[in-house]
């Protein structure tokens, strides 16, 4: 079999112990720049893919024709045209690597920055000013958690570890999951006025869609803290420039937007109040070891005929 690695932009994927694995039965190409016209695939019979850097259009299918398996690394396929994959006989495999440990740990870095004003007071200080704002610490307060799922969980062992109270919410969690996960479990308008971090970790569906509008905003304190390392559009970001302008919340910590790359000039980008890094939750050393292992898994047992797991559309 012939295996193509795409958009490994980091050049993370020849040093696993999953790619290690896959050389032994496979004959791999990593591709560390897009790979540009899809005659560079010609050839190879599986694509690794990372995450969404490839949209997997209908045209581009169709210029895949010796594609048998795409494995599709994390565990959303938004990108995906299924109706074309399943046209071309192309079967789209969940290497999902499991749960992000990265993204579990940037919410408690970005909560700690925008409670701790850490990047506003490093600019300072490279600009040769010494002010020293008095800030909040986590110990003692209250971490609300939309979506207790396996990085919820994970956030909520993090956040007891700083000594906080945790509270949890999503649209099927019952008191006895939440307590398992190590929460207490809330109402939503009940979490967001007890909270003074509120940190999501739902999926992006179409019930979830603007799950936290204005009206959501103005429940919370004015001393809290929105953090999404989930899915942008989760929030209503428009509502959330408002709510950050106007003091409605103390500030927010933002790993992913509406759109991505964020725009420049974009509102968020103009307040001090709002700390924001570019997706940095998924690509992380364990996150690639995880994705290889997954990737190579899933390609072995198509190899040898047997059940994989895969995407729905």
């Amino acid at each position: 079999m012939k295996v193509a690695i795409l958009d490994d932009v980091h050049g993370a994927y020849a040093q696993t112990a999953g790619v290690r694995r896959l050389r032994e039965r496979a004959e791999v190409r990593i591709f560390t720049e897009p790979f540009g016209s899809p005659t560079a695939l010609a050839g190879f019979d599986a694509l690794i893919a990372n995450r969404e850097r490839t949209r997997f259009t209908r045209e581009l299918l169709q210029q895949l024709p010796d594609v048998r398996v795409i494995a599709q690394t994390g565990n959303h396929a938004y990108h995906v045209d299924f109706d074309a994959a399943r046209e071309q006989g192309i079967v789209i495999a969940r290497a999902s690597g499991g749960y992000s440990v990265g993204a579990a740990e940037l919410a408690i870095a970005l909560a700690l920055a925008a409670m701790r004003r850490i990047p506003v007071s490093d600019a300072a200080v490279r600009r040769g000013e010494w002010a020293t704002p008095s800030t909040p610490v986590m110990r003692g307060k209250t971490f609300g958690i939309i979506g207790l799922g396996r990085i919820g969980r994970h956030v909520a062992g993090l956040a007891t570890a700083f000594g906080m109270k945790v509270i949890a919410w999503s649209p099927r969690l019952t008191e006895a999951d939440a307590s398992a996960g190590g929460a207490e479990w809330r109402a939503l308008h009940e979490l967001l006025k007890e909270s003074d971090v509120v940190s999501l970790h739902a999926s992006l569906t179409p019930a979830s869609r603007g799950l936290i509008d204005g009206r959501h905003l103005r429940m919370m304190k004015p001393t809290a803290y929105l953090i999404n390392t989930s899915r942008g559009p989760l929030v209503e970001e428009a509502a959330l420039v408002t709510a950050l302008r106007e003091g409605w919340i103390a500030g927010a910590g933002l790993d992913v937007f509406e759109e991505e790359p964020l725009p420049a000039g974009h509102p968020l980008t103009q307040l001090p109040n709002a700390v924001l890094t570019p997706h940095l939750g998924w690509p992380t050393d364990d996150g690639y070891e995880r994705f290889a292992d997954a990737a190579c898994d899933v390609l072995f047992a198509f190899m040898d005929g047997l059940e994989i797991p895969h995407f729905h559309a």
